[in-house]
């Protein structure tokens, strides 16, 4: 199936947001406008490959990579209520996407593309969470699209380069976040964030 840019953000705001998100999992929606535009600039590592979302939430990148042509789709959350979300949405959408409830640190898979928005980490309860998702990302695929803090930078270039990673690409979006839990003090916070498309420059046979 394929569709065009509009079209896939005009079908990727029908997926909703997670009620009462858990503040510990840094539970934020991409916005469909963001997850569209990540998706195309994607697309010659999805089209025909295998993608994991690795906190995939309700399904918004990984029905965007299906809806993209994607060889196969594998989206891991750890809330159950997100993943019966996002198997509805996949169902009412009519695209096949294998959702599973999961740590994604224990998860064993392989893919030859990761696609995900990984907490940010700015939580105390969920420190490092940014560094977990990055580590297991580069363990199963060989190419990785990932989302991070802005200011976070020094030390995500750092840690990809330690892991053997290469950021081949990058792009700065503003990513609002609607006012979700007490702390946040405005309706609509905006965070500079940055999206990353690194590639394994050393592949364990």
């Amino acid at each position: 199936m394929h569709v065009k840019k509009k079209e896939l953000e005009m079908i990727l705001q029908r997926i909703p947001p997670l009620k009462s998100p858990k503040p510990s999992l840094e539970q934020y929606q991409t916005p469909a406008s963001i997850a569209a535009d990540i998706l195309f600039l994607a697309y010659d590592d999805v089209h025909d490959k295998v993608v994991i979302d690795l906190g995939c939430g309700t399904g918004i990148f990984s029905i965007g990579c299906s809806l993209l042509g994607a060889k196969k789709v594998i989206g891991i959350d750890i809330d159950e209520r997100a993943i019966e979300i996002a198997r509805k949405k996949a169902d009412e959408m009519n695209v096949d996407v294998n959702f599973m409830v999961g740590d994604i640190n224990k998860a064993k898979m392989k893919g030859d593309t990761v696609i995900m928005n990984p907490p940010f980490g700015a939580q105390y309860d969920n420190k490092k969470a940014d560094s977990l998702f990055i580590k297991k990302a580069l363990e199963i695929a060989s190419v990785i699209y990932t989302i991070h803090l802005k200011k976070t930078m020094p030390f995500i270039y750092s840690l990809i380069s330690s892991l053997q990673g290469k950021i081949t690409y990058s792009k700065d979006y503003i990513f609002p976040i609607k006012k979700t839990f007490p702390f946040h003090e405005k309706k609509v916070e905006k965070f500079e964030v940055k999206m990353l498309r690194v590639q394994k420059t050393f592949i364990k046979e």
